[in-house]
C-alpha cells in the first residue's frame, strides 16, 4: 500500500499510484475526504492543464493548497485525471511490497 500522511492521519491510501514528475497521484476513491476542502488556488501547466488545489485540515491545523489535481488534464496528462498529489510535507509512504516497484 502507498500511503499520504500528515500530522498523523492517513489522507490517501491505495494498492497504486500513478507516477509523475516524482508525485504519487493517488486515485479519488482513496481519500479522506473530511480532511480536504476546496481552495481557490489554480496553476497551469504547459503540458498537464489547470490544476486545482485543497487545503488539508487535520485536528485544527491546517496546510494551505497542499494537494492538487487536473480535473481535465491535457491529453499528454490524462493518466492523472481526477488523481490528487501532495506537496512537501505530506509524507508519501509505501509497504515493502509496494517499494519494490509495483506502483
Amino acid at each position: 500500500m502507498i500511503r499520504a500522511v500528515w500530522n498523523g492521519t492517513v489522507l490517501a491510501e491505495a494498492e497504486r499510484t500513478v507516477v509523475v514528475e516524482g508525485n504519487h497521484y493517488f486515485p479519488p476513491d482513496s481519500v479522506a475526504r473530511e480532511h480536504f476542502s476546496d481552495s481557490r488556488l489554480r496553476t497551469v501547466c504547459p503540458w498537464k492543464g489547470i490544476a486545482r488545489y485543497y487545503d488539508l485540515t487535520v485536528d485544527g491545523q491546517t496546510y494551505p493548497n497542499a494537494a492538487w489535481y487536473y480535473p481535465r488534464p491535457f491529453i499528454f496528462a490524462r493518466s492523472i485525471k481526477g488523481r490528487l498529489a501532495f506537496w512537501p510535507g505530506v509524507e508519501i509512504q509505501a509497504t515493502e511490497e509496494t517499494a519494490g516497484g509495483r506502483r
